[in-house]
């Protein structure tokens, strides 16, 4: 797997350092909502600050992940798209439909947190 997924609490956060390919995307959809299960995860935050582009692909991925880790019970956060990849998207009619969106990392986690998850504490 080419993207980190830490556990912080209830939430699983996600940091995509390098464009990844169609089949990165894929395995990353598999092994979130996988490990949504497993640890029985409340809240997703997908981190894309180091990404400068976004396709349409990617777009339609992460809005597949967070509706599969939805299905699983999580709530899912895309946090930090750059300005310029904001533009880009808006201008090629690219959208994230319902997900929500932050910032940065501590400004999903807040969000998460306002739900009710507590991303700094573990029960286990």
């Amino acid at each position: 797997m080419t993207v980190p997924i830490l556990k912080q609490g209830k939430v699983l956060i996600a940091s995509i350092q390098v464009a990844l390919t169609d089949h990165d995307l894929s395995e990353l959809k598999d092994e979130l909502t996988a490990r949504v299960g497993r640890f029985r995860a409340q809240g997703v935050i997908i981190d894309v600050t180091a990404l400068d582009v976004m396709d349409s692909f990617a777009a339609r991925m992460l809005r597949n992940i967070a509706e599969a880790t939805r299905l699983r019970g999580a709530r899912t956060v895309i946090v930090g798209i750059q300005p310029d990849v904001a533009f880009s998207m808006v201008q090629l009619g690219l959208g994230l439909g319902t997900i929500s969106t932050a910032l940065d990392l501590e400004e999903g986690l807040e969000m998460l947190t306002d739900l009710g998850l507590e991303g700094g504490s573990d029960d286990r």
